[in-house]
């Protein structure tokens, strides 16, 4: 059997149900995999709540603006979307929220309705949202804070870093550090977490690479989820978009290609701290988090992979049939999956209170 058989083979064995057909398919030199059509179920392995789910967020997906749009309409989408999912998130996980302004850098306080525990009196997490560099502060800080600072009993401080196209790289990055900066006056950097999901867990690895730059001691722990420590590439980067039903993209999503970089050399490592082992083996423990169907998914995956030959923690998550951001919806089984997995990760790694801590 020949190389092209096998691996008609092999797919045909994988997706059965895809109608995948040998004078359909076709294999490149350079390994492209081509076919005239495929059908593919979702998950079975996924929770019947996201099988229901699953349609109906790409219906309100396909509502987006496009990245070429005037920013304000993408941020009126966008206010909308997330400022109802907080609403929901409130219900199920009540928080106070308080408006603040720290080292000249908007923010939002989180604090749960229940308080703040003994074992994180002296604990704090930093957000930073999603929302390309272009939206998402606001409501969408509040989607990734609530649910972690209610369900953890911890105060998540969620940020409105600057962003494009106002503002271009490294904007944001600064923003991060004068905030941490100024929390390294009350917190221990052991005590300090940060995390952020899709552009934010980008941006948070671009933080991390900035102070270990800057020869600022790095916080205990740090999430990346759905975008971490290299650009979105890889086979996600093509599969993702074809199983949320948006098809196989001629050219995937690169941050080269995004406003706030405009300008940036993609290969610097404060844009891809993945590109620097030497960066990298200075990283704090780091959570990982995507799903199946997220874009993002062999980026993170291939961050995991880098940090390990770093040398450090890199815990990676990754949930079967879930797309870009999915707990950003807090009534799957699978975002509650998520909470549970952040909080206890942030619970191991950040330092306990010094009365508590052993030499």
């Amino acid at each position: 059997m020949n190389a092209r058989a096998m691996v008609l083979a092999l797919l045909s064995w994988l997706l059965p149900a895809a109608a995948w057909a040998a004078d359909q398919a076709g294999i490149k030199p350079d390994g492209t995999v081509t076919a005239a059509s495929v059908a593919i179920p979702y998950s079975r392995f996924a929770s019947p709540q996201a099988r229901a789910f699953f349609p109906k967020m790409l219906a309100a997906g396909a509502q987006a603006p496009p990245l070429t749009a005037p920013i304000e309409q993408s941020r009126r989408f966008y206010d909308r979307l997330n400022s109802d999912r907080s609403a929901r998130m409130r219900k199920l996980y009540p928080v106070t929220v308080r408006h603040d302004t720290i080292a000249g850098v908007g923010a939002d306080v989180v604090l749960p309705a229940q308080g703040v525990s003994a074992a994180n009196r002296h604990r704090v997490l930093i957000n930073l949202h999603g929302g390309a560099f272009l939206w998402g502060a606001g409501s969408g800080g509040l989607v990734e804070a609530i649910p972690i600072a209610s369900l953890g009993r911890i105060r998540v401080i969620t940020l409105d870093y600057r962003q494009g196209p106002e503002h271009a790289f490294p904007a944001a990055s600064e923003d991060v550090e004068a905030v941490y900066r100024k929390l390294l006056e009350t917190y221990r950097p052991e005590e300090i977490g940060i995390y952020g999901c899709s552009a934010g867990g980008i941006l948070t690895g671009e933080a991390v690479a900035r102070l270990i730059a800057d020869h600022v001691p790095v916080p205990g722990a740090i999430g990346t989820f759905c975008g971490s420590l290299v650009t979105i590439a890889g086979d996600s980067a093509y599969v993702g978009p074809l199983l949320n039903g948006q098809g196989v993209p001629a050219e995937p999503l690169d941050l080269a290609t995004l406003p706030y970089f405009r300008g940036t050399d993609a290969n610097d490592p404060m844009v891809q701290p993945g590109l620097s082992p030497g960066l990298l083996k200075h990283f704090p423990p780091t959570l990982l988090i995507t799903g199946t169907r997220d874009m993002a998914m062999s980026a993170v995956v291939h961050s995991q992979a880098l940090l390990a030959q770093a040398g450090v923690a890199a815990e990676l998550h990754v949930w079967e049939g879930m797309w870009h951001s999915f707990f950003s919806d807090p009534e799957l089984p699978e975002s509650r999956q998520a909470y549970r997995t952040i909080v206890a990760f942030f619970e191991r790694h950040l330092a306990p209170p010094q009365e508590e801590a052993h030499p």
